[in-house]
């Protein structure tokens, strides 16, 4: 995210809570470098389950100081929607 996204935060938080379409939360680490806000740590997974795609596009909106709302398009311009236990699934222990 441009630098310039950061004058909407009272101070950029270390770690911020995605929010997706169907209320899902998910939390990531953030980190400031070269000019830019970068999601981290729990960014790489949140994409894998969330399956963004090269060609999808991500909007983020500030919901609280902490929180951001994520809505994700896929390459032909629709709302993906979520569901929640994808999230479960993704951690679920491997046996």
């Amino acid at each position: 995210m441009p630098l310039d996204f950061t004058k909407h935060f009272v101070a950029v938080p270390a770690e911020l809570k995605l929010r997706n379409n169907t209320n899902c939360s998910w939390k990531v680490m953030v980190k400031l470098m070269n000019d830019r806000v970068n999601l981290d740590q729990g960014w790489a997974t949140y994409a894998a389950v969330h399956q963004i795609k090269i060609g999808y596009m991500v909007t983020f909106k500030l919901l609280t100081p902490d929180t951001l709302k994520v809505i994700i398009f896929d390459d032909d311009v629709i709302e993906v929607v979520n569901k929640c236990g994808k999230h479960d699934e993704a951690f679920a222990a491997k046996e």
